[in-house]
């Protein structure tokens, strides 16, 4: 027989699943469960407690507990890096996942700091350079309104960006198009990309910079991108919170079996 606390919150966890607990809605508190026979102050805090780690709800000093909203953005594959979009226009890949999500933006949602630093051997192997090599690092906080979701940190090769608008603070994307029309115009055009993605726990400085909930893991991601001839012109490490991001990907199905039939 499941203990008490797990009772309750399951009932609450139905109730928000089925929609009869909308996002935005506050739960009672504590003292108002316990005085209406729910159980003892500890069973209810651990109900709510259990519904925080599940994703539920988030729990903030003076709002209480709320149920937390389930619209996830898209966060697009391959779309988000389609030339038309920076090359000839200004809708860089963050503002691309917005506007395939529905979703409003300002420009100034994506804060930056940009700095010289030595590479660590995750981003020494990812440039292809010496582990030590001085490389630029622009480290970008992006949020939705107030709400932070991700963090994008991309390092470069000095030689690849100095001068160029890539190394200048200003909040927001490097100019119109981005940093991928920045190195466009510089003659570093985009042609392929690798992306690594995995789930991990957040660390505390990770849990305070998203304002994650209890529970809540991160998606970190790794994206090489090269330029036709191979050469690596970004390493980026993204950290998303998890349940703020619906991951989505297009593409042809290969036929290496037929390809190399074309070959021969």
């Amino acid at each position: 027989m499941a203990p008490k606390w797990r009772d309750l919150a399951d009932r609450f966890a139905e109730q928000i699943k089925t929609g009869q607990l909308l996002p935005g809605v506050q739960l009672p508190q504590i003292r108002e469960l316990v005085e209406a026979g729910e159980g003892s102050k500890e069973t209810v805090h651990k109900a709510y407690k259990a519904l925080e780690a599940e994703g539920l709800v988030t729990s903030t000093r003076g709002r209480g507990t709320v149920v937390r909203s389930r619209a996830a953005l898209k966060r697009l594959g391959i779309a988000r890096y389609d030339k038309a979009k920076w090359r000839d226009g200004d809708e860089v890949a963050f503002i691309a996942d917005r506007v395939a999500s529905g979703r409003a933006y300002k420009r100034n949602e994506q804060t930056q700091t940009v700095s010289r630093v030595e590479a660590d051997s995750l981003v020494a192997e990812g440039l292809g350079v010496p582990v030590g090599s001085e490389v630029y690092a622009r480290a970008r906080l992006v949020k939705e309104g107030v709400q932070p979701t991700h963090t994008l940190t991309s390092y470069y090769r000095p030689e690849h960006v100095e001068g160029t608008r890539i190394v200048d603070p200003t909040p927001g994307p490097a100019g119109r198009g981005g940093g991928y029309r920045v190195l466009y115009d510089a003659g570093y055009e985009i042609d392929h990309m690798r992306e690594a993605l995995f789930a991990r726990v957040p660390t505390t400085e990770e849990v305070q910079l998203l304002q994650l909930p209890a529970g809540e893991p991160v998606v970190e991601l790794h994206r090489t991108t090269y330029t036709a001839d191979g050469t690596v012109v970004e390493f980026a490490v993204g950290i998303h919170s998890a349940s703020r991001f619906a991951w989505e990907y297009d593409f042809k199905v290969p036929d290496s079996a037929q390809d190399r039939k074309g070959q021969e």
